[in-house]
């Protein structure tokens, strides 16, 4: 994970949909921007896990996904997880905190957009993606 200064701005080719926008529809706006931000109004909305997940496993997008706005320490463990690779934390928050989270759950990969757990394929994620709809009985 990339930690990027809170009071630096991004790049300019970098797309930033708002929280409510359906990431699905941006394929096209994805071709040309290195990196997409997504923001937290609040840390408590979740609306942009769901959107780095949606960019990741159903557009396949594999640029930088940076987290701004309200984002905690805490978070780090749960935004690596759904696809995030950069964040710009609030300025009140400690490197050294964030650093020691991203270590509470070494033995997770990310499992929501690769379908791995532990770099093996997971049961679940194959069943739920690759194989075909079960028959009615």
């Amino acid at each position: 994970m990339e930690f990027l200064d809170p009071h630096t701005p991004l790049a300019c080719t970098t797309l930033a949909p708002d929280c409510t926008q359906d990431v699905t529809t941006l394929a096209v706006e994805l071709a040309g921007c290195t990196a997409v931000s997504l923001n937290f109004g609040k840390w408590t909305d979740g609306r942009a896990y769901s959107q780095a997940v949606l960019l990741r496993a159903r557009l396949g997008y594999t640029g930088q996904i940076i987290a701004t706005g309200d984002v905690l320490a805490d978070m780090l463990p749960l935004l690596r997880r759904c696809g995030f690779s950069a964040v710009q934390m609030r300025p009140d928050q400690k490197l050294e905190s964030a650093q020691r989270a991203l270590g509470f759950f070494d033995g997770l990969t990310d499992v929501l957009t690769d379908g791995r757990v532990d770099g093996r394929p997971d049961a679940w994620y194959q069943r739920s993606t690759l194989a075909p709809p079960a028959q009615p009985l």
